[in-house]
């Protein structure tokens, strides 16, 4: 009985943290639905979309990451949120990708042009510093012993390898995640969001404690804007630059690589 009063504490402030991200889930798709209703031109209508898809995930990310650091039940447990949200933000962030590397991608694939490129990382980059800042306003509050305003001003380094591994592990983790994202289209789409979100958190199981295993440049961007300021080009070649390398390495090797050597060796037979 005394070791359940001794853990209630602790309870409450993860129950009040998935609340905050409940709720901000919710609040967001309520955005959604009143921005379809009411916007009528395509660029707003993208604009909005993505700032607010970019900020329920930066918004549930930095709850994520401070719910990690504390000192779980089980070891298990901050990868089976991590699993749980990706879950969340692959029902309800359909159409967004929250990722200037998704939009790069749909970019050079030809998906997109690029005034709705340009519109669309605009809005992302304006919904992961609004977010960061929404953080840092809720967490001053004190809602929790977790919830302080003093971990918006301090840089928490993630990088805990030497820059040429770290500039590796985000270029891979960016380079797996997006070609399944690209191969993973005819899967049916229940299937394919549990894939995607296993994925994830396979990806950051593996480089998490090495680089926190971001691939995403406005996510990092609102994770460690600190770290940024103090160490900008560390920070802007890991988490900018290495996952822009992976979409490339990703797009050259399954449209031209590829391609071209599936043809010269059916040219090689024909001979």
């Amino acid at each position: 009985m005394t070791a359940l009063r001794g853990l209630w504490p602790e309870m409450q402030d993860t129950c009040t943290s998935l609340g905050l991200m409940l709720s901000i889930v919710l609040f967001m798709g309520l955005a959604r639905v009143v921005s379809r209703q009411q916007l009528n031109g395509p660029m707003a209508h993208a604009f909005v979309l993505e700032f607010l898809a970019t900020f329920q995930l930066c918004f549930c990310t930095h709850e994520l990451q401070l719910l990690s650091e504390q000192e779980p039940l089980h070891p298990t447990w901050p990868l089976t949120l991590i699993y749980f949200f990706s879950l969340v933000h692959g029902l309800t962030l359909v159409g967004t990708s929250s990722n200037p590397c998704g939009v790069m991608m749909q970019m050079m694939l030809g998906g997109m042009s690029a005034e709705t490129g340009a519109i669309r990382l605009l809005a992302q980059l304006i919904g992961a510093l609004c977010s960061r800042y929404c953080m840092g306003a809720l967490w001053s509050l004190g809602l929790t012993k977790y919830h302080v305003s003093e971990r918006s001003f301090v840089c928490r380094n993630p990088i805990q390898v030497d820059l040429p591994k770290a500039v590796i592990i985000e270029a891979v983790c960016s380079f797996i995640f997006h070609s399944a994202l690209l191969h993973f289209q005819e899967v049916r789409t229940k299937l394919r969001i549990h894939l995607l979100s296993a994925l994830i958190t396979f990806l950051v199981y593996a480089g998490g404690s090495l680089t926190g295993a971001i691939f995403n440049p406005t996510l990092a961007l609102s994770l460690h804007f600190k770290c940024f300021d103090e160490a900008f080009l560390q920070f802007f070649i890991v988490y900018w630059l290495s996952p822009s390398l992976g979409i490339l390495l990703m797009i050259l090797m399954f449209n031209f690589f590829l391609p071209w050597l599936y043809d010269n060796h059916t040219t090689n037979k024909k001979e």
